[in-house]
This record gives C-alpha cells, sequence and structure tokens, in this order.
C-alpha cells in the first residue's frame, strides 16, 4: 500500500511540471497585456466550487491546481473580466489569483473539505492579501528600493534543487523561472520594506517610564504559591489492594504531618516524585501550573497546611503549602530591558500597520468577484468586512 501510494506521489508531481508550463504561459501572456496595453484573453476555471489541490509538502514548491487550465464554465465571464483586481497601477490576473489560492488552501484545507461559507470567507482573505501585497511592492518601489539579486537567485536556485531528477523540468524551466523571478522579486522587495519600516528607535527614558507606568499589567508579577509534595507512586495497571494500602499509608502520613513531623523529611523517605531529594519543594508556582482537582485543593489551602490524600493516575499524593506570594508590580529599573522590548515590539507593529492602512486608503482599487462563491446572508462576520476594510474599492 505505502509503494503504491509513494508511487502516485510521483505521478502527481510529474504530471504538475506540465501544468506549471502551461499556467506560466497564461501567467507570462497576461503580463505582456500589461506592458503593451492590449486586454489578452486568459482562461480562467470556474472559482464558484472548490478545486482539489496537491499537497506542498514544502514551502518552496511549486503548487498548482490539477484544472488550473482547463476550460470552464466562466470562460465567457473571463473574456470581459479578465483581472480579479486592479491595485493602483497593477493587474491581478486570476491566473495570479487562482494560483495563490491553491497555494494557501492547499495549506488551511489539508485535511478536509470546507463548507461553501468557509470558502467564501477564505476566497477574499486570499483577494485582500494579494492586493495588500500589489500595493507594498508598489509602495517599496516608490521608496526606490531594488530586489536583493542574490536572495532572488538563492529561491530560484531551490527549483533547480526540488527538480533536479526529474525529466520534465528542463523543458519547463524557462517558462517557469520567469514567473518564479518575478514572485521572489517582490516578495524580496515587501521584506526589505517591512524591515525598514518596522526598524523602530529605542525609547529614550521619557518614553519608557511613560510606557511603564501606561501599562502596568505588563509588568506585574502574578500570584504564586510555594507548594511540597509526596507521592506515594501506584503503578495504574496494579490492583485494587495495592490502591488502597497507598491510600492508608497516605492517610496514616497526613496524620504525622498534622501532628507535627517535619514535611522534608518524610518527602526524601516516602516520596516517589523527582521533587524527593528537595525535601517536595515543587517551587514557587503560577496561577494554572497545577491544573484540574490538586489546584483546586492546594488554593484552599493556608500556609503550613497539609491536604488530604489526592488520588492521581501516577499515585497518591500529598500537598503541603509552604507560603503564597500575591501579585506585585516590579521596579521599573527591574524590568527596564524587558519594557524596552515590548515597547519596540509595539511600535514596530503600529509602524507596519499604519503603513497598510495609508496604503488601503490611498491606493484605487478594482474588485471582481464575480468568479467567487457568493458570501452568506447576515448576519455579517468580520471575515466578511476584513478584506475591504480600509480599503478605496471599487467595482467594475
Amino acid at each position: 500500500m505505502k509503494s503504491k501510494r509513494n508511487g502516485n506521489i510521483r505521478i502527481v508531481k510529474l504530471t504538475l511540471l506540465g501544468l506549471v508550463a502551461l499556467f506560466c504561459a497564461a501567467a507570462i501572456a497576461a503580463d505582456q497585456s500589461k506592458q503593451d496595453g492590449t486586454a489578452k484573453v486568459v482562461t480562467t476555471p470556474d472559482l464558484t466550487v472548490p478545486k482539489p489541490v496537491v499537497p506542498d509538502s514544502n514551502e518552496n514548491d511549486v503548487i498548482v491546481p490539477s484544472d488550473i487550465i482547463a476550460p470552464s464554465s466562466s470562460a465567457k465571464k473571463a473574456e470581459s473580466s479578465p483581472y480579479y483586481a486592479k491595485v493602483g497601477n497593477m493587474k491581478i490576473t486570476w491566473n495570479e489569483y487562482r494560483y495563490e489560492y491553491s497555494r494557501a488552501a492547499s495549506k488551511k484545507f489539508y485535511h478536509g473539505r470546507p463548507s461553501e461559507a468557509d470558502t467564501a470567507f477564505f476566497q477574499r482573505e486570499v483577494g485582500e492579501t494579494l492586493v495588500t501585497n500589489a500595493m507594498l511592492v508598489q509602495e517599496a518601489k516608490r521608496r526606490k528600493l531594488k530586489p536583493d539579486a542574490k536572495v532572488v537567485k538563492q529561491r530560484l536556485d531551490l527549483y533547480d534543487q526540488r527538480f533536479a531528477n526529474d525529466p520534465n523540468w528542463p523543458d519547463a524551466r524557462t517558462r517557469v523561472l520567469p514567473i518564479i523571478a518575478t514572485r521572489a522579486q517582490n516578495d524580496n522587495l515587501r521584506e526589505q520594506l517591512e524591515s525598514r519600516v518596522r526598524n523602530v528607535r529605542a525609547p529614550n527614558e521619557k518614553q519608557l517610564r511613560k510606557y511603564y507606568a501606561a501599562h502596568p499589567d505588563k509588568f506585574t508579577s502574578p500570584p504564586q504559591t510555594r507548594v511540597s509534595t509526596i507521592l506515594l507512586r501506584v503503578d495504574p495497571g496494579a490492583p485494587e489492594t495495592d490502591w488502597q494500602k497507598a491510600q492508608e499509608a497516605a492517610e496514616d502520613l497526613v496524620k504525622r504531618l498534622r501532628a507535627g513531623e517535619d514535611f522534608a523529611q518524610m518527602a526524601r523517605k516516602y516520596s516517589g516524585d523527582i521533587t524527593a531529594e528537595a525535601g517536595g519543594d515543587m517551587g514557587y508556582l503560577h496561577e494554572g501550573m497545577l491544573p484540574g482537582i490538586p489546584g483546586e485543593i492546594v488554593s484552599k489551602l493556608q500556609p503550613g497546611e497539609v491536604s488530604d490524600p489526592i488520588m492521581l493516575m501516577e499515585g497518591i499524593t500529598i500537598f503541603y503549602l509552604t507560603s503564597r506570594k500575591p501579585s506585585e508590580l516590579n521596579s521599573f529599573a527591574a524590568v527596564k530591558g524587558r519594557a524596552t522590548e515590548l515597547w519596540k515590539k509595539e511600535q514596530s507593529e503600529n509602524a507596519w500597520n499604519n503603513l497598510i492602512a495609508k496604503l488601503k486608503k490611498n491606493t484605487s482599487v478594482e474588485l471582481d468577484e464575480s468568479l467567487l462563491m457568493p458570501l452568506p446572508p447576515a448576519p455579517v462576520t468580520p471575515a466578511a468586512e476584513k478584506s475591504t476594510e480600509g480599503m478605496n474599492v471599487s467595482k467594475p
């Protein structure tokens, strides 16, 4: 069964290269139409039904749906609307959209077929990503950034390595690489732009103290409890008599502890827990570190109290509460380094998000969603609003 499955995967990969070549030829034609101003027709698959895709086992693999060049019922509609979107002076063809949708869907829906509603929302999420990326590429070019030739070449070399032993690769390579190169160049431009925008200066003392005062929750240590334990181990598959003996032994220990015997000494002598050598000391625990029933029981103990025996999967355990620490705001000096990092991260996110919001507001976008699945009726979900939020969008 395994060898047959591997054989099928091999056949798919071989077929894939042929489809890649066809796809790239269509994409090249579409790119050429952008340059010479003519409206060349690109046959477009019907996007109203989720299409099967080849699972992406490597981020650098070329992922193309098996029917990307197949004629469809949408061909006539595509003649009058060959582009999914016009973003400023850039155009996103339906082939480009379908390519990105297939890559994303192969990862998101790998384990099952999505509902029509999920598909409709996801199609628009993919569209939003494409539109935003186009805006960012144009902004990078406006700032006169240039693709890093070395980085682009490294990405192209990955394809040669990936398909080095495939007999179909030499023939497909000349048609595939121009498209891959354009994608790699645009990816690199966006990466450079993001790196520059996010590269914020470190805050001065005044800014940092203001941030510290405005976000005390980020610098406050949560309540902590210092707990010790004695575990009388019992194999989960042991007979009931073994569990009963352990329960009786634990009850006897609790009586002795409550009578004043030292918990640490008894833990070293009787406990089967890894903390036995430390006298059962588990150290200070934050809330939630002891889950379930043990956590509930310890939360009700007062410092110096011993719990009743508790049955766990590993055996019977006893807890001793040494002390409690209330939540405490750490001093500015103690958290200055962490405050600096948090401030820079927040400012970095703000700078990047503000740039994207500005581009969406100032960039003209025309969308054609006629080939996408229709959105479900009200109530409108945040995912439905997300695709055009903040954009200057018109629909042909």
